[in-house]
């Protein structure tokens, strides 16, 4: 399988050179040359395999460079991190099945592909003696996820940028209390769509990127996408039929792994795309309006984002691959700050997601219901999501949704919404002992690019 940039600059290149590239010399996203699909008998073929044996067979499809017993390997090592033996287990809960995500080490989503991604860096670096200096934004859960995967090892360090006092305070503690000597946490003095905004500029200058090796562990590494691939095919293959999956979203790198999944397998009948107040990309699904507005915080601060950043890999196929019109679109978006769609192509764009949004009043009333009706605490990420999934229930159709954080992360909306505290696991208890570290800085690249420079690994 050999790798494209969505602005058309880079191509015929393998999955390990995409990997460390992170951000397509081009300034684009780098995709898979084609997405396989899967037969029907192969599809059956893996409805029974455990959730690391399914891992091995989609990544392999994208990995081709890559040995099968190391690929394996990787997986093995990876995945032995959680806490569940199914690692991302099917609950029942009231009319929709929760899919929970959050049972690896940081207690997110994004450990089941950022766990991996460490690994495989620490692998490909090896095999090419060499070392990276990774760089990164957050919005909450991806610094903590991407910390814990990189954390004291030799040949990489990690610099983590999140928006000062706009993570919730355990998402904060997750990353801080990491002193390990290779971790920096950057707190900037603005929003997440400031670090994410730094980074990518940081990124362009191709110059600077290669004097001081830098790698993504943002979405914009392809290898994250397709770890995420495989849970979608895993949720999909428990059920006799399509389903639909809810996902609650802002910067779309969740929900663009099962666009992948959707297209490889056809087992998903359509994603449901859910945003709280920041809500770009409810607006584009429903009316063709991709405009930026000023971000809002929430109750579910891992989604106040208003520029998605993978959005560019979905434009790719929206427009029917052509990269000339994504590179002069995205150029667009880059001046104006907005994109405009034809009904055809959000009539196109809603053969494949439907959507919807929940204010934070929705949000609470959504985690109080399913409490009192079930007993289950929901976190108000996955609160989003159920809120939505609610309003697409059609009948013969399983909805999933993705269950992206433990309620313990969010323990104020929490009590807000049910009059207690979830229970906190010892692991975030363990956290308020500890040691902090991390630096204030405004938002300001120059800065940002002082700071790398003076601690890079060399």
């Amino acid at each position: 399988m050999k790798y494209i940039s969505t602005r058309g600059g880079v191509s015929g290149i393998s999955f390990s050179d995409a990997v460390m590239m992170g951000l397509a010399t081009d300034g684009g996203l780098l995709l898979p040359q084609e997405i396989p699909e899967v037969p029907q008998e192969k599809l059956k073929a893996w409805k029974d395999l455990p959730y690391k044996g399914l891992a091995l067979e989609v990544m392999r499809l994208f990995a081709s460079d890559i040995p099968e017993e190391d690929l394996e390997r990787l997986i093995e090592k990876s995945y032995s991190t959680f806490t569940h033996p199914e690692i991302v287990p099917l609950v029942k809960v009231d009319r929709v099945y929760i899919m929970e995500l959050f049972h690896g080490p940081t207690l997110a989503f994004k450990d089941v592909a950022l766990q991996f991604l460490g690994n495989l860096f620490e692998y490909l670096l090896s095999k090419r003696n060499k070392t990276m200096n990774i760089l990164g934004a957050t919005s909450g859960d991806t610094g903590s996820a991407a910390i814990h995967g990189v954390k004291g090892r030799k040949n990489m360090t990690i610099f983590i940028l999140h928006p000062h006092k706009r993570v919730s305070p355990i998402q904060e503690l997750q990353m801080t209390t990491v002193t390990d000597p290779n971790v920096f946490n950057l707190s900037i003095e603005g929003t997440f769509d400031d670090c994410q905004a730094i980074v990518k500029t940081i990124f362009n200058d191709l110059e600077f990127k290669e004097r001081y090796r830098l790698g993504a562990v943002n979405s914009i590494n392809w290898a994250r996408v397709l770890a995420q691939v495989v849970y979608y095919v895993w949720a999909a293959l428990k059920f006799d039929r399509p389903v639909r999956i809810c996902v609650p979203t802002g910067n779309f790198g969740n929900i663009f792994a099962g666009y992948i999944a959707k297209k490889m397998t056809g087992l998903i009948e359509r994603l449901i795309l859910a945003t709280n107040e920041n809500d770009i990309l409810y607006r584009f699904l429903s009316r063709g309006d991709y405009s930026v507005g000023k971000v809002v915080p929430t109750i579910s601060p891992s989604m106040d984002i208003q520029v998605a950043s993978n959005f560019e890999r979905y434009l790719y196929y929206l427009y029917d691959e052509d990269p000339k019109k994504v590179k002069e679109a995205m150029e667009e978006f880059s001046k104006s700050k907005a994109l405009k769609f034809s009904a055809e192509e959000v009539e196109k764009a809603q053969k494949d997601f439907l959507t919807g949004s929940a204010t934070q009043e929705e949000t609470l009333k959504t985690i109080k219901e399913i409490y009192e009706r079930t007993g289950y605490i929901l976190d108000p990420h996955t609160a989003v999501g159920v809120k939505v999934a609610l309003e697409h229930l059609e009948e013969k159709i399983p909805v999933i949704c993705l269950a992206t954080a433990h309620p313990a992360k969010f323990p104020d909306a929490v009590k807000k919404a049910i009059g207690k505290e979830p229970p906190i696991p010892k692991t975030i208890k363990d956290l308020f002992n500890k040691e902090r570290r991390f630096s204030v800085l405004p938002a300001d690249t120059e800065r940002v690019k002082e700071f790398i420079a003076k601690h890079a690994i060399s």
